[in-house]
């Protein structure tokens, strides 16, 4: 069976960002964001997705993180929209629960072509690192909006602004690596309108 794959270029004024994605793939991953922080959350994400991921990107990280963020969640959500073709026996919808030493969080999408955000992580102020937690929300919302997804992004509870972060990711891949499986069986797309 032909791999699902998505590749993306974005060149701007503010960023170079190339991003490659294999859905069918293995866990593995290339990641050079320029942000470190980011990579790890990237690294994460093609691993519990099983995703192979690749993406190279710099930015005017003079001014701060947000345009890089942003067009980061541009980029990936593209080549996933790409990626997906059709839509064609996809599960569509896919859901997590996870946890993450002290932290708990829940992840529930629909690759519905509809975008909408529900973000409830409260990180105001906070930074890993140099890199600022709140940046987060930003990244899956232009995710969402490029992507067509209905993402909805809970987390119940925890302390350690690294631990949250993780959490989101980890559940956001599981999520995902659930909705873009092929159900064997299934013709067509999941959608009594016939098209997603």
């Amino acid at each position: 069976m032909e791999k699902r794959e998505g590749r993306i270029t974005r060149e701007t004024r503010e960023t170079k960002i190339t991003v490659g994605i294999v859905l069918d793939g293995d866990g593995g991953a290339d990641v050079a964001t320029s942000i470190p922080f980011l990579d790890h959350m990237f690294n994460l994400l093609a691993k519990h997705a099983s995703f192979d991921l690749k993406i190279k990107s710099t930015g005017d990280r003079e001014v701060d993180d947000h345009h890089l963020v942003e067009d980061l969640g541009i980029c990936l959500g593209e080549a996933l929209r790409q990626a997906l073709g059709n839509k064609e026996g996809i599960a569509r919808y896919g859901e997590a629960l996870l946890p993450m030493d002290e932290c708990l969080c829940s992840v529930a999408l629909d690759l519905s072509g509809r975008p909408y955000l529900i973000f409830n992580a409260d990180f105001a102020g906070e930074r890993v690192g140099l890199f600022e937690v709140s940046l987060l929300k930003e990244f899956f919302k232009a995710f969402s909006d490029h992507g067509g997804v209905t993402l909805h992004i809970n987390l119940l509870y925890g302390v350690n602004s690294h631990h949250k972060a993780e959490a989101i990711f980890k559940g956001f891949a599981r999520a995902l690596g659930q909705a873009v499986k092929r159900k064997e069986g299934q013709k067509g797309v999941l959608s009594t309108k016939g098209i997603l």
